[in-house]
């Protein structure tokens, strides 16, 4: 399986400064620990995950990343433009990708042949040439918040 994981909101562009060092808002912190919260509950078995180098998506990637127990490391390959996401993932078991678009809904088009667009904070889970899902930011807290609701007393 390979899941890919939008940056979650970050800062707008102002018109100043480098667009790789925006960070995320306090929604999109919010965002990427509930991703990873979802993937938790949903019993993913995610062995790592690889982030591109701009601040949203290593910050994304950090967040989610603490609720899956593993360490993103960084892959330039995933800053910007096309990528091979099953090069990436090679040898490394199931794979998290964490990214922008439009490179991402390039990818499930170019796997799947499946027209989507990922939302900010949102995930696609992909096995082999097979779209297994398209959740957006609304479904992962559900996902994340029924798991929340059953570890309750």
């Amino acid at each position: 399986m390979i899941y890919l994981l939008r940056h979650g909101e970050a800062e707008r562009r102002d018109g100043t400064g480098d667009d790789a060092e925006r960070r995320l808002t306090v929604e999109g912190e919010r965002q990427s620990e509930v991703a990873g919260r979802a993937l938790a509950a949903l019993a993913a078995k995610v062995d790592a995950c690889l982030t591109s180098p701009k601040a949203r998506a290593t910050d994304t990637a950090r967040l989610a990343c603490g609720a899956l127990g593993i360490e993103p490391e960084i892959a330039a390959e995933l800053g910007e433009g096309a990528f091979d996401s099953i090069g990436l993932s090679a040898g490394r078991g199931e794979t998290m990708l964490v990214g922008h678009e439009p490179d991402f809904s390039d990818e499930i088009a170019r796997l799947t042949g499946a027209k989507a667009k990922l939302r900010k904070g949102g995930l696609a889970i992909i096995d082999g040439n097979t779209l297994v899902a398209l959740l957006r930011p609304d479904e992962l807290t559900a996902i994340a918040g029924s798991e929340s609701q059953r570890d309750r007393p």
